[in-house]
């Protein structure tokens, strides 16, 4: 095969995958408004909105630690397409959802879709993530932080495009009526499926359990302070934000889903431009550990000044509004070099393993900020929420502390199997 044939597979793969992911997303984005919305408007308190969503985390961190073996045993195409189906399952099974059920039978009832839900979350996630580093040479590192950045920041964009969506569909359609449209709009995305090759990600060696835990000290630390920096970003985004929008500041469906899209969307954007931006302060090198380091202590003074200008008792709507976007313009450089150095800091033959090790990690600290952003806004509000935010981000740049520089080692080629 030559030069030009496998840069146009390469191409034409990680495109097929990145499509399939984009769907499945704004899919996600717009459940996720739905179900916090709706259970907020029926009158579940802020603790049980939390638990909702407790199993879509929970489920998430064991599909990050056992996706990646599978991915690397079956090949990313199962584990993204698996993942696909498993949503249109999920959004299926809410909407049999009956309101005349006990409550708890309803929230036990719930917690289980989200369950499936997560599990094809994070399958469709470590798979495109996955994806990604097979087609970009090793030592393009400056191009490979280019191509993550676009589809994590285009990714964010159409999440954020969800949350209006589900919103907007709430409001017009109604929860079941939304639903059921959702579903069948994510089953053609599974169509996609048939264009991609078989074996994409798969290694040919047994992979041991003990293996599926990574013996990378860069991946670890990495991973520990991924854990606590979107605990940091959900603590007080998940649960609480989008309660006090409504419940705190009288806000409607579609202020506060609008709202809520807009930031995600800029959020996405921030992380899109990433590298130009960025390049400006390394000099058009790809970032370093003391790129994350420095990020990481500024997102520090963040949430300790909303928290701060609330107390202080500015005007509530400015602050949040203000606070927010600055929120998450820094959030956007933090992650964009992190989903960047999960990748550098791998090896190709390991790439399955790794991301699904690092994820696996994400979604933890996403789980316990879930939890928190329920109880802790229940008990102290969003101020609490968000001094919690900022204990949780100081973790994390102390652990980035410990990070060394990335080392390019050599070029890598694509590793797909025969086509079918």
């Amino acid at each position: 095969m030559t030069s030009t044939t496998a840069s146009n597979a390469n191409l034409k793969n990680y495109s097929l995958v990145t499509i399939a992911y984009w769907g499945f997303t704004l899919t996600d984005g717009a459940l996720r408004m739905l179900v916090l919305l709706y259970f907020n408007e029926i009158g579940y308190s802020p603790l049980q909105i939390a638990l909702l969503f407790l199993f879509y985390e929970v489920f998430g961190v064991v599909t990050n630690f056992l996706g990646g073996w599978i991915g690397s045993q079956l090949g990313l195409k199962l584990t993204l397409y698996a993942g696909i189906g498993l949503q249109v399952f999920a959004l299926l099974m809410l909407s049999w959802l009956n309101r005349e059920w006990a409550q708890g039978v309803a929230i036990a009832y719930v917690m289980t879709a989200q369950a499936f839900s997560g599990i094809a979350k994070d399958l469709t996630k470590m798979s495109s993530k996955s994806a990604i580093r097979l087609v970009v040479p090793q030592d393009q590192q400056s191009s490979l932080f280019k191509w993550v950045a676009v589809l994590t920041g285009s990714k964010n964009a159409l999440k954020g495009a969800g949350f209006f969506m589900g919103a907007a569909l709430l409001a017009t359609l109604g929860f079941v009526n939304s639903l059921w449209a959702m579903a069948a709009g994510l089953f053609l995305v599974m169509l996609t499926g048939f264009f991609l090759p078989k074996g994409m990600g798969k290694i040919k060696a047994k992979v041991k359990f003990t293996q599926l835990f990574s013996k990378s000290s860069e991946i670890n630390i990495l991973s520990a302070a991924r854990f606590f920096l979107f605990g940091s970003r959900d603590v007080w985004f998940v649960v609480g934000l989008p309660v006090f929008l409504r419940s705190g500041l009288g806000w409607s469906f579609f202020e506060a889903g609008g709202f809520l899209a807009c930031w995600v969307i800029g959020y996405g954007v921030v992380q899109f431009l990433a590298p130009m931006l960025l390049s400006q302060f390394n000099g058009g090198q790809a970032p370093k550990a003391s790129t994350i380091q420095f990020w990481t202590f500024t997102l520090t003074l963040v949430p300790a000044a909303i928290a701060i200008a609330l107390q202080s008792g500015l005007p509530a709507n400015q602050v949040i509004v203000v606070g927010l976007a600055v929120f998450g313009v820094v959030f956007a450089f933090n992650s964009a070099v992190h989903s960047y150095l999960v990748l550098a800091f791998t090896d190709d033959d390991k790439v399955a393993l790794n991301v699904g090790f690092y994820y696996m990690a994400n979604s933890g600290g996403r789980l316990i900020g879930t939890v928190l952003s329920g109880l802790v806004y229940q008990l102290t509000g969003l101020v609490g929420c968000l001094w919690v935010s900022t204990l949780f981000v100081l973790a994390a740049g102390v652990i980035s502390l410990k990070l060394p520089n990335p080392q390019p080692t050599k070029a890598i080629a694509w590793k797909s199997g025969d086509g079918d």
